[in-house]
């Protein structure tokens, strides 16, 4: 079969570097073609036309051409540019960790995801909008594990498969979800998950963004989800993200004196 030597193509910037002496190298995930790398020649010059519609967290329609070894951007008109994500530093942390959650575990090779597609572009529109900052990335964090088949076990002991009871558990990270307290008792790579982030996990596993909107959690709980979620992908990944060091600096930073 014979490839095409041009594709359309609509895409969301997850990342790009240099490449040579004044083109740049962009790492799309499109909606019908999955994750892809491409060239844009010249973007480094003061001349060039294409490299601000081709920012990352910028979605685009391209049309690409095939090179020999990666494919190089032709044309490029700008669909959404979410300025707000490159106005705000701690928006544009929260926008470079949804980009690079999905960057870490979307390969090349993959078929393309146009569900999944819309999830990325859903959750930079929200970020966007100044939703809630926790509530978008959580969300955007179960629904992600779901499309990759890593759905945490949150309803039945993952050890035992009895119904977890409403109380503190533990959360196994190489179960792949909730060990309840009598199989939980002395498991190596575990950390404690109580009751009510539990709680708000399940809500956010079933739900429609716009019932899981709803929910209101204490500080104490949002800050012990984004750790257990946290520890979950580093597990997953054998590497910790970069993002969330930044995302950690950039509010140190905010803090008064």
């Amino acid at each position: 079969m014979t490839l095409p030597r041009s594709i359309r193509a609509q895409a969301i910037v997850l990342r790009h570097s240099n490449w040579g002496e004044a083109d740049r190298l962009v790492t799309l995930f499109t909606s019908g073609q999955g994750k892809l790398r491409a060239i844009i020649k010249g973007a480094r010059k003061p001349t060039s036309r294409k490299a601000g519609h081709l920012e990352p967290f910028t979605q685009v329609k391209l049309q690409l051409a095939r090179g020999r070894d990666l494919f190089i951007v032709s044309q490029a008109e700008m669909v959404d540019a979410y300025l707000p994500l490159r106005e705000d530093l701690e928006l544009t942390g929260y926008a470079s960790y949804v980009a690079e959650l999905l960057d870490r575990f979307i390969y090349e090779e993959q078929a393309a995801n146009p569900s999944l597609f819309r999830l990325l572009a859903d959750t930079l529109k929200r970020l966007a909008d100044h939703e809630d900052t926790w509530l978008v990335v959580r969300y955007y964090e179960m629904r992600l594990l779901d499309h990759l088949g890593f759905r945490p076990q949150l309803f039945e002991c993952a050890n035992c498969e009895r119904e977890i009871q409403p109380e503190d558990q533990f959360f196994s990270y190489k179960a792949g979800g909730v060990i309840c307290l009598r199989c939980g008792q002395g498991l190596p790579n575990q950390t404690r998950i109580g009751v009510d982030t539990l709680k708000y996990l399940r809500h956010f596993q079933r739900s429609s963004y716009a019932d899981a909107a709803r929910a209101k959690p204490a500080a104490g709980v949002r800050s012990e989800a984004e750790a257990l979620m946290q520890g979950y992908f580093t597990y997953l990944l054998e590497r910790e993200l970069n993002s969330p060091g930044f995302l950690r600096r950039v509010k140190q930073n905010q803090k008064p004196p």
